[in-house]
């Protein structure tokens, strides 16, 4: 959606404090010895405490309120009482949700508790990453160009990128145009970012895979060579010379 009055950024900023606190709250919740699905209730609740609705469950049916992907899981993981999280584990939590009518997604990925499998570099970069990304979007820049800039910063820190997964338009639903915010240069998107836009950026780095695979549970999503991913996601404004992140309560 295009911002074109201020009763739509405050909308836009209310459905973005919901996905950004119930994000935070549930990194700050997990624990090891806890199931995703305990994890998921209790974003679930919250949201429900901010009137809500998820949007993977709404859109699409997701089992579940939010996406809880662990370790070599990239994305989707379907939240599931018999999966326990553990000391070290990688954890990624996607929360979008809709609230009267306006859209927002954010989403990250952390380690539990110690490090103890050195995954803490990778969520950093995709961290860092993010941020330069998005330090980078005003309107008129190409999105391709964006995409660039994420590669270019991966492979600078001895990483790849997921090219299959991408950042979205989003506001009055949860996937608008422009559809495909990717992770590096897609020659053929000659797309530009627009002034007052809104989109949700995202990150996949990655330590071996560059494609996203669907198991055989229709959502879950591992890579095609293995390895980790970690992902980092903002929905922003598109300024005239910079962005406004609407999900900055996330605290990624």
């Amino acid at each position: 959606m295009s911002i074109t009055k201020q009763s739509e950024l405050t909308g836009m900023q209310t459905a973005s404090e919901a996905v950004a606190v119930t994000l935070k709250e549930m990194r700050n919740y997990a624990r090891p010895g806890m199931t995703t699905k305990q994890l998921d209730d209790f974003g679930g609740q919250i949201l429900r405490d901010f009137n809500a609705r998820s949007a993977p469950r709404l859109t699409y049916g997701f089992p579940g309120w939010t996406c809880i992907s662990v370790n070599n899981e990239i994305a989707h993981g379907i939240p599931s009482a018999s999966k326990i999280i553990r000391e070290g584990d990688l954890i990624n939590i996607d929360v979008s949700a809709e609230l009267d009518g306006f859209w927002s997604d954010n989403g990250g990925s952390f380690v539990l508790g110690e490090d103890t499998n050195q995954h803490q570099p990778l969520v950093d970069a995709s961290k860092r990453i993010l941020r330069k990304a998005i330090a980078n979007i005003k309107s008129g820049v190409r999105i391709s160009d964006i995409g660039h800039l994420i590669e270019t910063e991966a492979k600078r820190s001895g990483y790849k990128v997921i090219k299959n997964l991408t950042g979205h338009g989003i506001g009055r639903s949860l996937h608008e145009a422009p559809h495909e915010i990717a992770n590096f240069r897609d020659r053929n998107n000659t797309t530009r970012f627009k002034r007052n836009s809104v989109v949700a950026v995202e990150t996949f780095i990655s330590t071996a895979s560059t494609f996203a695979q669907t198991t055989q549970d229709g959502w879950t999503l591992l890579g095609n060579r293995g390895g980790f991913v970690a992902q980092h996601e903002h929905t922003i404004v598109v300024g005239e010379n910079d962005s406004l992140i609407l999900t900055g309560m996330n605290e990624i």
